[in-house]
């Protein structure tokens, strides 16, 4: 199964796109989308929305794994800005036909690390093992949209291996 993470920003969206096998999980291409802060707010968005729609065409996912809006109260104008781009996000990948999935941050890094609340370095470091990268993915971005698709391989996984049993 193809499953593509996305870590949406409104400067840079993180991608990582992987295969997984059973329980192996594969790496197949990773990167960044950016936008301009010099740009208007709808040419951003507009911007996000077609790359977004053009990685999906290339690289054909089976699913996308989308990180759910968390709003912080010291930067509740952080979680407005993701959210503009989230909203470019699945609205691309609805006109691709593609099945969305979204999870809290704390799933996340529970399903990676075994610790809700994980750092940043922790989720690095274990993204790194279970790919068999050499060296950590940069910027963050990537590692945090691999961490979302690694997820999903997981918890599908489990709900397939718990089909035989019904």
């Amino acid at each position: 199964m193809k499953i593509l993470g996305i870590d949406p920003g409104l400067g840079i969206t993180g991608y990582g796109l992987i295969d997984a096998q059973g329980n192996s999980v594969r790496l197949i291409e990773a990167g960044i989308i950016r936008s301009s802060a010099k740009d208007k707010m709808e040419k951003r968005l507009a911007s996000i929305y077609k790359k977004i729609i053009s990685l999906i065409k290339d690289t054909v996912p089976e699913a996308v794994v989308l990180e759910e809006v968390y709003s912080h109260y010291k930067h509740p104008k952080t979680s407005i800005l993701m959210g503009h781009a989230r909203g470019a996000i699945c609205l691309a990948v609805e006109h691709q036909d593609v099945t969305l999935v979204n999870y809290p941050t704390t799933k996340i890094k529970k399903a990676i690390t075994g610790r809700g609340r994980a750092s940043k370095e922790q989720m690095q470091r274990t993204v790194t093992s279970l790919l068999g990268l050499k060296k950590p993915p940069e910027p963050v971005d990537i590692t945090d949209a691999l961490a979302l698709a690694i997820t999903h391989a997981n918890i599908w996984g489990h709900r397939n291996d718990f089909k035989d049993f019904r």
